[in-house]
């Protein structure tokens, strides 16, 4: 199973919300960021937090998916 983070991407686009924005708003690196866009994992911790500053829940911003199609 890989993890895909299409829903959260999409989201951010709808809202008007930049990287930086997000980094800042829920306290994550630029390394998160990059592992968000590639589709890696990141811990529990920060989806906590990017779910707070969204006010959603995990299912909201990503889904896992069969390596095949990622």
């Amino acid at each position: 199973m890989a993890v895909s983070y299409k829903k959260l991407l999409h989201r951010m686009i709808e809202e008007d919300i930049s990287n930086q924005d997000l980094m800042r708003m829920s306290n994550i690196s630029a390394n998160i960021i990059t592992k968000l866009r590639t589709g890696q994992y990141i811990s529990l911790e920060k989806v906590e937090s990017i779910c707070k500053v969204l006010h959603c829940t995990h299912d909201d911003i990503l889904e896992f998916v069969a390596e095949d199609e990622k």
